[in-house]
């Protein structure tokens, strides 16, 4: 081969043969780096799902690259000689390719951002990092929109998308939503009811081939010891996949999502969602044929606008919103604890042992498909956290751990912003708290379980509802300045001293690991 030009970096969550790293890429003099390594499965204690998703993915994308002759050099996991971590790995490759420089589309996660930015200065190699095109907004852009003001509230962002990329906007008015309104969010807060979920279309699952199953047994050996099992594993991990995980959506599920999005059913991860998350962030799909698929089949008729408008938002919105958060608040932005939450994060979640039938449930299925959707993630997972005054950094390394769509740029601001109001109310406009009336309210989990919603204090109270009375007390101060939070905060009025003392000792047991924990 000729002396090398470029050597471009492909991480694992960039598996885009139109990324803008390739723009210009001639196979007579530029080559492709990709590494497995290690440190990107511990420096979190990774999930095995996660942990599979991402290395099958990276290897069908090699096939794919070499299908396009693309010259490729590719570290595995399992290969004599790995470095462990991306850093030294890189800076090992460099020292025997000898490239002229190095190029990259702009990584997800800050923590690689710096490692990388670290080798090229070590070896003095420069380093072209180009804007990421599978976003509808840049960070600069978002920057600008963020620029003056007081609060980032994603409404506002999501209605300058919309109106930007002229998704699902009146044809007569160029300034008006279709249908006359901006939000739907009203229609799409329904329950199952006692019959539960019927008729719901069976998941869209791709049967592990010979290269897939070499990676979970590869991760079932290597990585014994994490979380999750992978006897269920049916992801989609190519291109071709994934578009046929979108199809199947759009015409099976999209109808429905709307309406159910915030509900939950024991034993039924899948439901209405999508299921689609991580084959997005790990751009074997691009988010602009998702929000046209999903605007093309309410056109077609097949969905009724509540449901897209819902998913739009979603996509469009949400997922644009934070991850400007990410890349304009970071490194500082992890360090966010704006309540003082300093607990430890239950061993539990890494294992599902309790006997809270909606956390069982939840981080069960965790396990088993490294998902749960996101009310899931939100109103139990998150809700029971933050009301127990957990860490806000723990949490994060817990759901990037588990969760196998969780890259840091989309998983950080979700966790320790939106779920935990550790930065204050940037996201967030107040914190999400609840007692278990919501839970029993969008699912039957109560049902099952021993605690009572409806109690805040006894033997049968519901841990939930107990730490959002003694949450609102332990911050009364600082929430009876949110207007948002003013009728909840003068409900504690209504407790008299007896009371709260029995809310505080019952805490203060649930704290200690006395209630909650599933004995043998």
């Amino acid at each position: 081969m000729a002396e090398l030009r470029s050597l471009v970096l492909v991480l694992g969550d960039q598996l885009d043969l139109d990324a803008a790293a390739f723009d210009s890429f001639d196979a007579a003099t530029d080559a492709v780096w990709m590494a497995e390594v290690a440190e990107e499965s511990t420096h979190v204690w990774s999930g095995r799902p996660r942990i599979a998703l991402f290395l099958a993915a990276m290897r069908h994308f090699a096939l794919a690259l070499q299908s396009a002759g693309r010259p490729l050099h590719y570290m595995r996991l399992d290969t004599p000689g790995n470095c462990g971590s991306l850093a030294a790995q890189l800076q090992a490759d460099v020292l025997r390719l000898k490239p002229q420089q190095l190029v990259m589309t702009a990584p997800g996660d800050w923590r690689v951002l710096q490692s990388i930015k670290a080798v090229a200065e070590a070896c003095k190699l420069p380093l072209e990092i180009r804007e990421d095109r599978h976003f509808f907004c840049s960070v600069r852009e978002f920057a600008a929109h963020a620029r003056g003001r007081k609060s980032l509230r994603m409404e506002y962002f999501y209605r300058e998308q919309r109106k930007r990329h002229r998704v699902l906007m009146d044809a007569q008015d160029a300034d008006a939503p279709l249908g006359g309104q901006w939000n739907f969010d009203a229609d799409n807060r329904e329950a199952f009811g006692p019959a539960g979920p019927s008729a719901v279309p069976p998941r869209r699952t791709f049967e592990p081939d010979a290269l897939t199953r070499e990676v979970i047994a590869l991760v079932d050996e290597r990585f014994a010891e994490h979380p999750g099992r992978l006897d269920s594993f049916a992801w989609p991990l190519t291109r071709a996949q994934a578009l046929q995980s979108l199809h199947a959506f759009i015409q099976q599920r999209l109808p429905l999502f709307g309406r159910y999005q915030d509900a939950m059913w024991p034993g039924d991860p899948w439901l209405y969602h999508s299921h689609i998350s991580a084959a997005l962030n790990l751009k074997l799909l691009n988010p602009r044929e998702v929000v046209a698929a999903a605007e093309a089949a309410y056109h077609a008729g097949q969905a009724p606008l509540s449901s897209v408008e819902g998913f739009v938002r979603q996509i469009l919105g949400w997922r644009e919103y934070v991850r400007g958060i990410y890349w304009t608040q970071m490194p500082g932005y992890l360090e966010r604890n704006t309540l003082g939450a300093h607990a430890d994060l239950p061993p539990w979640y890494w294992t599902g042992a309790t006997d809270m039938a909606c956390l069982h449930d939840a981080i069960e299925q965790t396990l088993t498909h490294g998902y749960a959707n996101h009310i899931q993630r939100l109103m139990v997972t998150g809700l029971y956290a933050l009301m127990l005054g957990v860490e806000p950094k723990q949490v994060h390394a817990w759901y990037l751990a588990v969760y196998v769509d969780a890259v840091e740029w989309v998983e950080l601001p979700n966790s320790l912003g939106m779920s935990q109001y550790a930065d204050g109310g940037m996201m967030g406009s107040k914190p999400y708290v609840a007692t278990g009336k919501y839970i029993e309210r969008m699912s039957p989990h109560c049902k099952g379980c021993r605690y009572d919603p409806a109690l805040r204090a006894g033997e049968t109270a519901c841990p939930f509802t107990t730490l959002y009375w003694d949450f609102l007390m332990r911050h009364e101060a600082t929430l009876a300045k949110n207007p948002r939070m003013a009728l909840q905060v003068k409900n504690l009025a209504r407790m008299n001293a007896t009371q709260r003392l029995e809310v505080v000792e019952r805490a203060s047991a649930i704290r200690r690991g006395e209630v909650g924990v599933a004995h043998a």
